[in-house]
């Protein structure tokens, strides 16, 4: 299955890009994680429906972190996670700031919620493949992956 066609079966399943995004990565990593999935929810239309950054982009971040960040105490957060985040914004920003004036959620979809099916899924999947992209960038290897 391609990641529009899984963002597809994820959306008719109730979740938003913030969520779809984590699933993706875990499905990528072979795992399921359905309290990190319910903790997503918080970021969907831009931080609880507020109009703010856009899903996709703060799930992507999130992404990033699940493969470097600091999970216990013992472990280090890997030095490249600030670099890839900075990265996936700014590519986010120079993708779509000419596009809808922003990476607002309220900007991406010209404050009409009514948008979101004709302009989100190739936000949430271009995004997906950009975090692939700075993984695999930063020597992370994991199967399944196309960039």
């Amino acid at each position: 299955m391609d990641d529009l066609e899984r963002l597809k079966e994820l959306k008719q399943k109730g979740f938003y890009c913030s969520q779809i995004m984590l699933m993706m990565g875990l499905d990528l990593m072979g795992k399921t994680n359905p309290d990190l999935i319910r903790s997503m929810n918080s970021l969907a239309g831009g931080l609880g429906f507020s109009g703010h950054v856009c899903g996709a982009l703060t799930g992507g971040c999130c992404l990033l972190g699940l493969y470097a960040g600091k999970g216990i105490p013992e472990e280090p957060q890997k030095p490249e996670l600030d670099v890839m985040v900075q990265d996936l914004v700014k590519w986010f920003s120079d993708e779509y700031t000419p596009l809808y004036g922003g990476i607002l959620c309220r900007e991406i979809l010209d404050g009409n919620m009514q948008n979101s099916p004709s302009r989100c899924p190739n936000i949430v999947v271009s995004t997906f493949q950009k975090v692939k992209e700075l993984l695999v960038e930063k020597g992370y290897d994991f199967t399944g992956i196309e960039t």
